[in-house]
């Protein structure tokens, strides 16, 4: 039997230190650690050429459960609807209003961040919140 490897989110998009913040703060990440040989990534934005500053930044679960995301700057913008995106587990075991509450306050906790609500899918007991992130990425809070 396959072992389970481990993996990394990558979000293609314009700003990566923003963004991957954004996702901290979402999440409960936290940056990662500048590259090896580098105190800060003030440092190590000063070691490459200047039109490479700011091209990637990570962030990871601080729990080491999660998957590490990793930012990349691209030169297109984003221009239709993803193809994948994730889903931030916040009412996960809860039904009816309970669970559209505790989506309804995370939602409130986000739009100060830059995020934009979308859309609520509400069906009976099940229900998720559509969201895009400061870049416009969609989200769904579930």
């Amino acid at each position: 039997m396959a072992s389970v490897k481990q993996f990394q989110v990558t979000f293609d998009c314009a700003e990566p230190e923003r963004v991957a913040r954004f996702w901290c703060e979402v999440l409960g990440y936290v940056v990662s650690p500048p590259p090896k040989g580098f105190a800060t990534w003030d440092d190590f934005d000063r070691s490459v050429p200047p039109e490479d500053r700011g091209s990637w930044f990570a962030c990871i679960d601080p729990s080491g459960v999660g998957p590490r995301l990793f930012f990349q700057r691209v030169p297109e913008g984003k221009v239709v609807k993803n193809r994948l995106h994730l889903d931030v587990r916040v009412g996960t075991g809860l039904v009816g209003e309970e669970r559209l509450a505790a989506l309804e306050a995370e939602c409130a906790r986000l739009v100060p961040l830059g995020a934009v609500r979308v859309r609520l899918l509400h069906d009976g007991n099940d229900s998720c919140i559509v969201m895009q992130d400061i870049e416009g990425n969609e989200f769904c809070l579930d």
